[in-house]
This record gives structure tokens, C-alpha cells and sequence, in this order.
């Protein structure tokens, strides 16, 4: 569920002559460093995190132990940016543009104008924090306790809103109520919403082609390929996104100036519509279309971004990152705090419609993007309860109603939602695999509900 972890350890460990030119470690620990200067950046200058702790809390366990001791980063605030040194010397750097967050520093980027103009100020509308229920607080003490013999969960922030109000929330000590948080593959579901609202307009139809300029010729069979294709992971396109430094995924976000044109490379390995593969390639050819559709570039996209979505849901600053050709990451790089995502997650509680009445997202559309796709627990841009997987039906067996659906990062950020019970609770973490902590969140989930009735 969003899981982009690059296992370089093995690879780095064939460094013989033979093992140089079969394996590629040198790409290995480029993608390696490349993760460690882009997530350091950010968290450093848009999350006003300590670079060391993210380092280890978030980093070493996306690039392995092996290449996390062989890689150090380098931050300089003087700069605001960020190198990651090895053997090598630098092997990788990234840097912060105000407005835009953090990128990597490739060949073929386009530069960024940096945009003073934020620190907007997110509605007073979810409440001052509630004392805990018991049974709430109860499954809170759970979902933040360590235990020293059990995958570490590291959970930042939480937050239960119950009928548009805050019910609890809780912080690990570095983070509050003002840290912009990083979602991971939660912007997917962020482009769900831009692409909802281009469909209202009128500007885009989901049963559409994409209409990429590289799949023109009248005898390709990516042509086919639609805009529902691609939200629902069904896109058929050779984009592997695997525990590898070198998946095509791995490549494009940490190799690749212009990932929408490197996933637009990719071949078709079989006709679109036959077999669900998650992918964030996928998701970054939607995003280059919504930034065609838009208009004015990165500026341009904010600026739509802002006025048709984050404005009416009383959001605050949102940070959108962008990749060297301007093309917005709406596959991984999102930031904003615990309570705006829990905003933006109330938006698809009340069937895209605001506090306000506002209609932004179709009618239909909500009920569409939570629909299971081809039996797997995805529909388009979320991940779902709905249909016959099995990890929906342990979901639902653990408290989490069928309806419910939910917005996750790898690591466990999640926005989970739930219509039955005028639910949303908000979960952001750096936990560690096999599932994340997503046990002890359905289990805060069901206290949640039965709390609250």
C-alpha cells in the first residue's frame, strides 16, 4: 500500500569486478543517495525536522542498513539544500525552493521561482483537542507504544474527527499541530481530487485516452490507454514499482529529471484494463496531464490547486513538490498537517461536497474511486474495503466497515474514512514492515466507532 522501499544492501555487497557491470551497485547507490537527499530536504526545510533523526527514523530503513552507514548526509542551511556523500564523493543533492519544497538536483531541471507568498493560515472549524474517550485513549496507548521485541512503529500523528469535530489527537514529541507532514503515496489520492475536479469542469473525462504525445503514432497500443486505466493501476505499462534500486519506479523519481516523460517511455507489456499493478508511474502520467490541462506551469498548478481545492476545505499551506520538468510528483510528494489532511479526508466523507455546501468533486465520484478494481483492495486513488480481497475482509472483520476506504503512504500515512460512522482518522508515521501498523489502527478505528455512536 504505497510501499517504496529500495533494498540496495545486497547489491551494494557485490562490489567485485564481475559483480560491477551484472549488478550496477554504482546505480544502486545512486537511487540510495538520491532517496536520502531528497526525504532529509524536505523534512529538514519543510517539515522543520532534526536531519539526523530523519535520517535514521526514515531513511536507513528505505535504503537498507549497508548503504545507510556508507552514505552521509550534508545539510546546509546557508543553502538550503542537501548532499549525500559515499565512496564516491557526492553522489547526490537536493535542493529547497520556498513554496515548492525540496528536489533533486539533475540534469535537464528546469528552475524554480521561489513563492514567499504562504503561511496561509488553515480554518478554525475541527474544534479545540476533546478529553480522550477511555476506549479511545486506550487504542491510542497502543498505536504509539513501542514494544522492544515488535517492529517499530514510530507514529507521529493522529488525529480522530468525528462529525466534522476533533475527538482526539496526539503527537510524538518534535511534531505538533503546525508540522506539515510527509504523505508519501497519499498524494495520490490528492490527484484523484484535481483530477474530480477537472471532470466537474468538464475538462476531462476519466473513460478519456491520456493522450501522451509519445504514444502518437497510430499503431501503438499505449494509445488505448485511458485516464480510469491509469487512476485504477490497470494501465498495463511496464512500470514495476518493487523492493529495488532498480525498478523503472526507483529510476524515474530518483534518476530522472522528467518522470512523466521516463514512465511515458516505458512499454505496454499487455493491454490496459486486464490486471491491477500498483504503480506511481501511472500516477505521474496523470499528473503531467493535469498540469497540461492547467496550465502556467508549477505556479500554475498551485495557484488551481489552491483555489478549487485546499481554499474551500479551509486548508492552510499545502506543499506540492515538482519534479525538473515541472510536472507535480502527485504520485509521493505531498505536505501539509495532520488536521488539513483530516480536511481533505472530510471532503470524501460528505460525497465531495464542503462544510459550505460547496459541491468540488462529481457527484458519483466518491462511490467510484472507493469501487474495487478487478477484485483488488484499490479502486482509483485509494485504497478500499470494498470487494472480495482478502486483506478488505480482514479489514472488515477487524471493525473497519465495508464502506470504509482510505489514502496510505509507505511507512503508514494514512487518512482512513469511514461514511457509516461520519468517520476520519488521520495516521502518519514512519512504521516498519510486515503491515505497518495497520493492526493497531483498525483496532483504533473500531474503538473509535463504538465511542462515538
Amino acid at each position: 500500500m504505497g510501499r517504496r522501499t529500495y533494498i540496495v544492501a545486497g547489491v551494494v555487497a557485490a562490489l567485485g569486478v564481475a559483480g560491477w557491470f551484472v549488478a550496477r551497485p554504482d546505480q544502486a547507490l545512486r537511487v540510495a543517495a538520491g532517496v536520502a537527499a531528497h526525504h532529509v530536504c524536505s523534512l529538514t526545510f519543510v517539515s522543520g525536522q532534526d536531519a539526523q533523526t530523519t535520517y535514521r527514523e526514515l531513511v536507513v530503513p528505505m535504503i537498507g542498513n549497508v548503504a545507510g552507514h556508507w552514505l552521509t548526509p550534508h545539510v546546509s542551511a546557508e543553502r538550503q539544500s542537501v548532499d549525500v556523500s559515499g565512496l564516491f564523493g557526492v553522489l547526490a543533492s537536493a535542493d529547497f525552493t520556498p513554496g515548492y519544497g525540496c528536489r533533486l538536483r539533475l540534469p535537464g531541471n528546469h528552475p524554480l521561482a521561489a513563492d514567499h507568498a504562504t503561511h496561509r493560515v488553515a480554518a478554525d472549524d475541527l474544534g479545540p483537542a476533546q478529553p480522550e474517550p477511555p476506549a479511545i485513549a486506550a487504542a491510542l496507548d497502543r498505536l504509539f507504544r513501542e514494544a522492544p521485541d515488535k517492529p517499530v512503529k514510530r507514529v507521529k500523528a493522529v488525529v480522530v474527527v468525528k462529525e466534522g469535530k476533533v475527538v482526539a489527537e496526539r503527537y510524538a514529541a518534535g511534531f505538533d499541530a503546525r508540522t506539515p507532514l510527509l504523505g508519501f503515496s497519499v498524494a495520490k489520492s490528492f490527484t484523484n481530487a484535481l483530477i474530480g475536479i477537472l471532470v466537474r469542469q468538464g475538462r476531462l473525462r476519466v473513460d478519456g485516452p491520456l493522450a501522451a504525445a509519445e504514444w502518437n503514432a497510430p499503431d501503438d497500443p499505449r494509445r488505448a490507454i485511458t485516464i480510469e486505466d491509469l487512476m485504477r493501476m490497470r494501465s498495463g505499462l511496464a512500470l514495476e514499482e518493487a523492493e529495488s534500486a532498480f525498478s523503472p519506479v526507483a529510476r524515474m523519481e530518483f534518476l530522472h529529471a522528467d518522470m512523466a516523460g521516463f514512465a511515458a517511455t516505458q512499454p505496454a507489456k499487455e493491454p490496459p484494463g486486464h490486471h491491477f499493478e500498483y504503480t506511481s508511474g501511472d500516477t505521474v502520467l496523470l499528473s503531467r496531464r493535469i498540469g497540461e490541462l492547467v496550465g502556467g506551469g508549477p505556479a500554475g498548478l498551485r495557484a488551481f490547486a489552491r483555489r478549487e481545492l485546499f481554499d474551500p476545505l479551509g486548508m492552510g499551506d499545502v506543499t506540492m513538490e515538482f519534479d525538473g520538468q515541472g510536472t507535480f510528483v502527485g504520485s509521493t510528494y505531498v505536505y501539509a498537517t495532520a488536521r488539513d489532511y483530516a480536511r481533505f479526508g472530510m471532503l470524501f466523507l460528505r460525497d465531495g461536497v464542503t462544510t459550505d455546501h460547496r459541491r468540488l468533486l462529481p457527484e458519483g465520484w466518491v462511490a467510484w474511486s472507493r469501487r474495487s478494481t478487478l477484485g483488488a483492495p484499490y479502486g482509483a486513488g485509494f485504497w478500499t474495503n470494498d470487494g472480495p480481497s482478502l486483506p478488505a475482509k480482514w479489514r472488515v472483520e477487524g471493525g473497519f466497515p465495508k464502506d470504509g476506504f482510505f489514502a496510505s503512504g509507505t511507512l503508514g500515512q494514512r487518512i482512513y474514512i469511514v461514511p457509516s460512522a461520519r468517520l476520519v482518522v488521520v495516521r502518519f508515521g514512519y512504521s516498519a514492515p510486515p503491515d505497518y501498523g495497520i493492526q493497531d489502527d483498525v483496532a483504533l478505528i473500531k474503538a473509535a466507532i463504538q465511542a462515538t455512536r
